[in-house]
């Protein structure tokens, strides 16, 4: 990004002591562009609320997932899989360490299926829900399995890159959430793929709610989708 398109901040991960006993800082140092900021200003005031700060999608996961306590094995790696993007971060009790924005996300497999021209777009996304990776024959199996693996491949990719920077955390575990986490089948391809531990994060096991009329299986089903909602909630309340 142009440094004059882009709004820029920063985050501060760590402080050290540099020659002589200076105090040294290490950023994150966070860009977004100023049109997609201003899109997102407009869209809340047009809707009659008071935008008091913008954050980053990744900072969000973090409070809503991560824990403060030091991972004694290493660090730990976030996807949240939305729509259309897929939003990666890598932390070390609770520090950012690397953040990876991924132009790809579970609508991918609905396009792919409904281009085809068998299915319209509602019931490709009925049927990418109901067959997940489930290992099956037919075409609609292989679009399916083709999309995940790209997918499972980018985050790959962006592990490897991570891992081979000089100082990098050894990963432990890695949270998958999301709407598109829910897909059946995709946090053992994954595992498989990274060889990693995978599991599927609810924010509802670190943020306990009452008074909600749900059951525990429910809860399981719609934490992941509320991760990052929550995860800004969070972050309004500090």
């Amino acid at each position: 990004i142009p440094v004059e398109e882009a709004e820029l901040d920063f985050h501060i991960v760590d402080e050290f002591q540099g020659e002589a006993d200076a105090r040294m800082l290490r950023l994150l140092l966070v860009a977004a562009h100023k049109d997609m900021v201003a899109t997102h200003i407009a869209a809340a005031e047009e809707a009659g609320l008071r935008p008091t700060g913008v954050d980053l999608n990744p900072f969000a996961l973090l409070r809503a997932l991560a824990s403060d306590s030091t991972f004694e094995a290493g660090g730990e790696m976030i996807i949240d899989v939305g729509a259309g993007v897929t939003n990666i971060v890598i932390h070390e009790a609770g520090v950012p360490k690397f953040v990876r924005i991924l132009v790809l996300g579970g609508d991918d497999i609905t396009d792919a299926l409904a281009a085809t021209g068998r299915h319209s777009h509602e019931d490709a996304d009925l049927l990418k829900r109901r067959s997940g990776l489930s290992g099956g024959e037919g075409d609609d199996a292989r679009i399916i399995d083709e999309q995940a693996g790209q997918f499972v491949d980018e985050v790959r990719n962006s592990l490897d890159y991570y891992q081979a920077q000089t100082g990098s955390s050894r990963i432990t575990r890695v949270v998958l959430t999301g709407g598109g986490s829910l897909l059946t089948g995709l946090p053992e391809r994954l595992s498989g793929a990274i060889r990693l531990p995978v599991e599927v994060g609810n924010p509802f096991d670190r943020w306990p709610v009452s008074k909600v009329e749900m059951a525990p299986e429910q809860l399981a089903q719609v934490g992941p989708v509320l991760t990052t909602s929550i995860g800004l909630a969070l972050g309004g309340a500090e």
